[in-house]
């Protein structure tokens, strides 16, 4: 072979690694799952939920979301007026890396990069030794744009099973175990 032919040869298989590379798909995060049965696509289309309070950490913003089911529960009053949340009640909780606004006149921080997503469902013939909920965190890598489960490496750490926010959730017994207050508009 003459050195035309293996330079076609050359570009021709480095342009096909290319566009291989840039052909594979992104992660479907929906098919992720932890285990004990709690499915990220269980909570498919969080991002459009309704805002049910918003928190922070030194170094975490959150915003706690909610489906229709949730969000009526916290409107009748659910959990101060003694009743517990229905079965399907959805929450999510996205948590970010703030950052200082390179945009804001002022000093504000706003999120960053994501930290991860924790999920809760209210299902009590799933979830009946971990009090009716199921609980599911999934961290989040910013240099490869993917979630997996969290584990005992994560901060705090997670069982790694559906049943993992049962122990902190203990302490808001009396809440239905759920620790976040309806912010009032």
């Amino acid at each position: 072979m003459n050195s035309k032919t293996m330079l076609s040869i050359a570009t021709a298989t480095v342009a096909l690694a290319v566009l291989g590379a840039a052909a594979t798909p992104a992660q479907d995060k929906y098919s992720l799952e932890v285990p004990g049965g709690l499915a990220f696509s269980e909570f498919r289309g969080y991002e459009d939920w309704a805002v049910i309070a918003i928190d922070h950490t030194g170094e975490l913003m959150k915003v706690i979301l909610g489906n229709p089911v949730v969000m009526e529960a916290f409107r009748a009053g659910i959990p101060g007026n003694g009743k517990a949340f229905p079965d399907g009640s959805k929450m999510a909780k996205v948590e970010w890396h703030s950052k200082k606004s390179p945009d804001a006149p002022y000093e504000i921080n706003v999120p960053g990069s994501i930290y991860d997503l924790d999920f809760m469902v209210k299902d009590p013939k799933r979830f009946a030794d971990s009090d009716g909920w199921g609980y599911g965190v999934f961290r989040y890598d910013a240099t490869s744009g993917e979630y997996t489960p969290a584990t005992q490496t994560h901060k705090p750490p997670q069982g790694n099973d559906a049943k993992c926010g049962v122990g902190c959730h203990t302490i808001a017994k009396g809440k239905d175990y759920v620790f976040t207050e309806y912010a009032k508009r």
